[in-house]
């Protein structure tokens, strides 16, 4: 049953947080499914505010692997547990594989593309949990037996639902009328409430943390710890040693920013990456950029952003980068400040527009109708 006006966010936002406040969660799973869908709901916002969505079980899978990939790293040479339970489904495979496919920390596209198979097998069960456990009750206030459906249909879901059962489904759930597009909305108000949220867990199920204080936020949800410095001398040979959003010089131990914030949307292909001096990636920081920022580096060209990924065995994610951007500036309100330079902002306007296409990336009115396509140049 669905009877929640999805076009009304801040009414999804509430029950959302009820189902996630109504009851005592043995795991993070219901945390890492949501955090999921919101990126999901971003990077898929639909032209029409009122249309469903479907989302593919595939891709959600990956998305929870992949916040799961950088958890899964030992914090003061402690496995950190994300469950009041022996066994963690999630958790376990995914430290499973990284552990056979990986040496040191490596990203997560690149052992996918590395260990297809394996991964197949990682993601077919982490996608079977999604549907036995957390997908089904992230609409449940409580363990009754009738419930509102609110996001999408759960009733074919069970906790021995198998993998025939889902492919018979289409391998998707459908997010009703408008849930997606109010769940874009909603995104950058509730993933710091679920991240406080995923720490206070953590910090329950493992009774070291509460005997000191190590930073265990940045542990959980900061950049992985790969190193940058590839990133940053293959940015500094091709596109020169100057900071990208001001252009003064820049030094070899210079700041790799992510220009769509990594607190908004976990990106951290190059395509989403660029140079920057203290003070311009200080006085970012996690503010939505000036549109123009975001142009600019995917005017910076597909395939010389897919070459040089490449040749440092790095992801580019030049489509996700652009539809990330696509959902983010269609689902702010008229008047959001975004970052231009230094101690300077544009203010988002009523009839703005964005588009994409496989090479090209448009920003509409009323900004002149910049357009950049390969290495073109804006005004």
């Amino acid at each position: 049953m669905h009877n929640l006006d999805a076009r009304d966010p801040l009414a999804l936002g509430q029950q959302l947080m009820s189902v996630l406040e109504g009851g005592r969660r043995t795991a993070t799973y219901k945390l890492a499914t949501l955090l999921a869908l919101l990126d999901y709901a971003v990077e898929n916002t639909p032209v029409d505010p009122d249309a469903a969505v479907s989302v593919d079980l595939d891709d959600l899978a990956e998305r929870v692997i992949g916040l799961y990939w950088r958890q899964v790293r030992p914090l003061d040479g402690h496995d950190l547990k994300q469950s009041s339970q022996p066994k963690a489904r999630i958790p376990d495979a995914v430290r499973a594989f990284k552990r056979t496919s990986s040496v040191g920390e490596v990203a997560l596209d690149v052992c996918k593309r590395r260990h297809p198979d394996p991964f197949r097998e990682l993601r077919n069960e982490v996608k079977l949990t999604l549907v036995q456990q957390p997908l089904p009750r992230l609409q449940r206030l409580s363990k009754a037996e009738t419930h509102t459906c609110f996001l999408y249909d759960d009733s074919w879901m069970f906790d021995r639902t198998s993998l025939a059962s889902i492919a018979r489904r289409g391998n998707v759930i459908e997010l009703y009328p408008g849930v997606g597009f109010a769940l874009a909305r909603l995104s950058s108000l509730l993933k710091p409430a679920l991240q406080i949220a995923w720490v206070g867990d953590v910090r329950r199920h493992n009774a070291f943390l509460k005997e000191n204080a190590p930073d265990l936020a940045a542990h959980l949800f900061g950049m992985d710890r790969v190193s940058l410095s590839r990133v940053r001398e293959v940015l500094m040979k091709k596109f020169g040693a100057t900071c990208f959003y001001c252009g003064v010089r820049v030094g070899a131990g210079c700041h790799v920013d992510h220009v769509l914030p990594w607190s908004r949307v976990g990106i951290d292909g190059l395509s989403n990456l660029v140079l920057a001096c203290t003070q311009c990636n200080g006085d970012k920081s996690n503010l939505l950029p000036a549109p123009v920022h975001v142009t600019t580096a995917l005017g910076r060209g597909r395939t010389v952003l897919e070459t040089l990924a490449a040749s440092i065995d790095w992801p580019s994610q030049f489509d996700r980068t652009a539809s990330a951007a696509r959902g983010m500036y269609s689902t702010q309100p008229a008047g959001t400040p975004m970052w231009l330079r230094t101690r300077e902002f544009e203010y988002l306007a009523p009839d703005f527009g964005w588009t994409t296409a496989s090479d090209e990336v448009r920003w509409a009115a009323p900004l002149d109708g910049l357009r950049l396509k390969g290495q073109g140049h804006y005004r």
